[in-house]
C-alpha cells in the first residue's frame, strides 16, 4: 500500500522501519518541528526524521497539521492509508476520511483502558500485570475508534517506563505490518470499544514526579519504576535534588516519620513511607551522574533520622 506515517519519538521508529522493510511505500513522513536541545540550544530532529532522511523519504514538518496548507500538502501524497504512532498533534475530520482505508493509530496499551498521552507509565503507575498493542481505525474522538488488531504484553515486577516503551514498540512494529495487508483485502473486524471500561491516561508532567512520602511504599516504587527514564521520581537531600532510580519494598512496617531514614547499609538506605519502607539502591543527587547507593556513600554522610523531601 502507498503510506503516510505520522509519528514522532522513539516509539515509533520501530513501526516505521517495519513498514520500509515489508516493501510498502511511504511516500512521506509526517512528524513534529525541530526542537532546540541541549546547552547549545542546537536544532535537533526528531527520531521519525532521522529514520525518514536514512531512508530516503519526503518529510513533512507541519506547526499545525490542521491548517488548510499543511490539508492540501497531505492531499498531494494520495497515500492509501496514513499510519499513526505517537505524532502528538489531533487529526481534523477531514484528514481523518482524506486516504481510501482512513487512518489508522498503533496505541500503546489495550483500549479502551488508557485513552491519551501517557499510557504506558501510568499502567505501571497503576499497578497493571498487563498492556499491550491496540491498532485502531481512528476518529474523530481521543482513541475512541474501532480496534482492529491486539496484541498483549506481560509487565515484569521490576518493568520501567523505558523497559515497557521498548517492548511495545517492537509489539506495535509487528502487529502494523500484520494489520495492513488484512485491512487492504478488507479481512479485518472492527470491533467498537466499550465505553463502561474506558480510562483515560492524562500527559505526564514533571511536577507528578516530586516523592509524596506519606504513600505506601507500594505506590512510590511503582512511581520509580514508571517515570524512569522522564521525569523521574525525586524528592530533596538538604535541599538538592535527589533522583531515586532503583528501589524495593521492604515489608517492615515503618518506625519513623515519612520521608525519614530508618537505616543505612554500605550499599542501601531505607526510607520510612505513609505503610512500609522503600529500600533505595541507585539514586542520583543534583549535579551529579546516577550511582549505586555504595558509590553514594563513599561520598555524601547519610544518617539514621536525616528527613527526605521539603
Amino acid at each position: 500500500m502507498k503510506i503516510v506515517f505520522m509519528g514522532t519519538p522513539d516509539y515509533a521508529v520501530g513501526a516505521l522501519e517495519a513498514i520500509i522493510k515489508e516493501g510498502h511505500e511511504v511516500c512521506a513522513v509526517v512528524t513534529q518541528p525541530d526542537k532546540p536541545k541541549g546547552r547549545g540550544k542546537e536544532m535537533q530532529c526528531t527520531p521519525v526524521k532521522e529514520c525518514a532522511i536514512k531512508n530516503q523519504i519526503t518529510v513533512f514538518q507541519p506547526i499545525k497539521i490542521k491548517t488548510k496548507e499543511a490539508v492540501e500538502v497531505l492531499r498531494t501524497y494520495g497515500a492509501d492509508i496514513f499510519v499513526v504512532a505517537a505524532f502528538g498533534q489531533i487529526l481534523s475530520s477531514e484528514i481523518l476520511t482524506m486516504p481510501k482505508f482512513g487512518c489508522i493509530n498503533i496505541h500503546a496499551s489495550l483500549l479502551p483502558k488508557y485513552r491519551g498521552a501517557a499510557p504506558i507509565q501510568w499502567a505501571i503507575l497503576n499497578g497493571e500485570k498487563e498492556t499491550g498493542i491496540t491498532i485502531m481505525q481512528m476518529d474523530e474522538g481521543i482513541d475512541t475508534g474501532d480496534m482492529l488488531l491486539k496484541s498483549v504484553i506481560p509487565i515484569d515486577s521490576k518493568e520501567t517506563g523505558e523497559s515497557l516503551f521498548e517492548k511495545l514498540s517492537v509489539c506495535g512494529a509487528k502487529l502494523i505490518v500484520k494489520a495492513l495487508p488484512m485491512i487492504e483485502q478488507g479481512i479485518i473486524t472492527a470491533t467498537p470499544q466499550n465505553e463502561s471500561e474506558m480510562s483515560y491516561a492524562k500527559m505526564i508532567h514533571k511536577s507528578l514526579g516530586i516523592i509524596d512520602w506519606s504513600s505506601s511504599a507500594c505506590e512510590i516504587e511503582r512511581k520509580v519504576r514508571g517515570l524512569n527514564s522522564w521525569p523521574s521520581a525525586y524528592t530533596y537531600l538538604n535541599d538538592k535534588t535527589l533522583k531515586i532510580w532503583n528501589s524495593d519494598i521492604l515489608l517492615e512496617d515503618s518506625d519513623g516519620c515519612p520521608g525519614s531514614i530508618s537505616y543505612v547499609t554500605r550499599d542501601a538506605i531505607a526510607v520510612n513511607t505513609g505503610n512500609k519502607q522503600l529500600l533505595l539502591h541507585e539514586i542520583q543527587i543534583e549535579g551529579k551522574k546516577r550511582m549505586s547507593v555504595k558509590q553514594f556513600l563513599l561520598g555524601y554522610q547519610i544518617d539514621v533520622g536525616m528527613v527526605l523531601g521539603r
